[in-house]
């Protein structure tokens, strides 16, 4: 299981890479925030300039915010985001119905 931050700037970035035309259909900017151990936060553009880019860019569409612990479990089962966002350990911003787009491309 890599950490988030492998995750992001590695896995998901060759994700978005390999996968541009799917990515596009979800049209939109996140912002994820990973708290605790071996967090971070990076901005995942699927709209125009895609890719992953360390840090908050400031034009996020929908804000994610979960723990390092949640985020593993999200890895393995992309599916139990939803769980963790209804027993309120996953926090979405902004546009949060741009979330339920990301499975796909989180199980990719």
């Amino acid at each position: 299981m890599a950490d988030a931050k492998t995750y992001f700037e590695q896995t998901l970035a060759e994700q978005i890479k390999n996968n541009a035309d799917k990515v596009k259909e979800v049209d939109a900017i996140f912002l994820f925030k990973i708290t605790g151990d071996g967090g971070g936060e990076w901005t995942v553009n699927l709209k125009d300039d895609l890719g992953v880019t360390p840090g908050d860019a400031g034009n996020s569409e929908c804000q994610i915010e979960v723990s390092a612990e949640n985020w593993e479990k999200i890895q393995e089962d992309p599916s139990s985001a939803m769980q963790l966002f209804f027993s309120g350990e996953l926090k979405v911003g902004g546009n949060a119905m741009l979330a339920t787009k990301l499975q796909e491309i989180l199980s990719a």
